[in-house]
C-alpha cells in the first residue's frame, strides 16, 4: 500500500497552528472511538480518513518530536516519518490494547528518540575516526619536536601556521587543553578547531621535515 500524495496546498508540520483543540480521546469515549476508527479506515487505505488523522495529531505529533530532537528542520522530518509509519502500520493498532492517541504518540516517541540514537551514533564515529587519526599525526610530530629539533625550528614552522591553527596546536599540544576547551577559549566551533589541527600538524609535520 503506497501513501497518499501529499497536498501540495497543505502547510508544513512546523506551520500547523496549535489551536489547543483535543485530539480525540481527550473528550470522552466518543472521540476515542472516532480516532480507532479512523486508524481502522487508514488501514484500509482510505486517504480521506488518512488526511483527517493529520489534521487532528499533525500539531502534536510535531511538537513531541521537536521536544526530543530540538533541531526543528529534523523534528519536521521525524514527522512526516511517523506519518508514514501510521500509513503502514495502521492495520497494528489494536484498540483493545490502548487508545488510538496513546498509539499514534508512542510510536511517534520511539521515532524520535530512534532519530536522536542515530545522530549520536554518527557523531561518535565521527569523532572516533578523527581522533584516531589525529592521534598518529600527534604522535609522529611531537616524538619529532622533542628528539629531533631545537625550539628555534619548532617556533619557525609554527610561524609558517595561520593564527587558529597556530593556537589550536599550542593550546592543545603544548598546553594540554582538550578540544573543546580549546573551542571555547577561540570562541570557535569544535569542528572548525578539529580541522584546523589536523591541517596545522600536517603543515607543520612537512616544515620539520617529518616522515608521515
Amino acid at each position: 500500500m503506497s501513501p497518499p500524495a501529499q497536498d501540495p496546498g497543505r502547510p508544513p508540520l512546523s506551520a500547523v497552528p496549535d489551536t489547543g483543540a483535543a485530539a480525540p480521546g481527550a473528550d470522552g469515549a466518543s472521540r476515542a472511538d472516532d480516532a480507532a476508527e479512523l486508524l481502522q479506515q487508514v488501514s484500509r487505505g482510505d486517504e480521506k480518513s488518512f488526511e483527517r488523522l493529520y489534521d487532528v495529531y499533525a500539531s502534536r505529533v510535531f511538537g513531541l518530536v521537536k521536544r526530543v530532537v530540538r533541531d526543528p528542520g529534523q523534528a519536521e522530518e521525524v514527522a512526516q516519518e511517523v506519518f508514514l509509519e501510521i500509513w503502514r502500520r495502521a492495520s497494528r493498532f489494536d484498540r483493545s490494547k490502548g487508545s488510538a492517541t496513546s498509539w499514534i504518540m508512542t510510536l511517534t516517541h520511539a521515532r524520535a528518540v530512534d532519530r536522536v540514537r542515530s545522530a549520536q551514533a554518527a557523531t561518535d564515529r565521527e569523532i572516533k575516526v578523527a581522533h584516531a587519526s589525529t592521534e598518529r599525526d600527534v604522535d609522529t610530530v611531537v616524538e619529532a619536536v622533542e628528539s629531533n629539533f631545537e625550539r628555534r625550528a619548532v617556533q619557525r614552522c609554527l610561524s609558517t601556521l595561520t593564527e587558529l591553527q597556530r593556537e589550536s596546536i599550542t593550546l592543545a599540544y603544548f598546553s594540554g587543553y582538550t578540544y573543546r576547551e580549546v573551542a571555547e577559549l577561540l570562541t570557535a566551533p569544535l569542528p572548525t578547531i578539529k580541522t584546523r589541527l589536523r591541517d596545522g600538524l600536517i603543515r607543520l609535520r612537512d616544515c620539520l621535515g617529518v616522515a608521515s
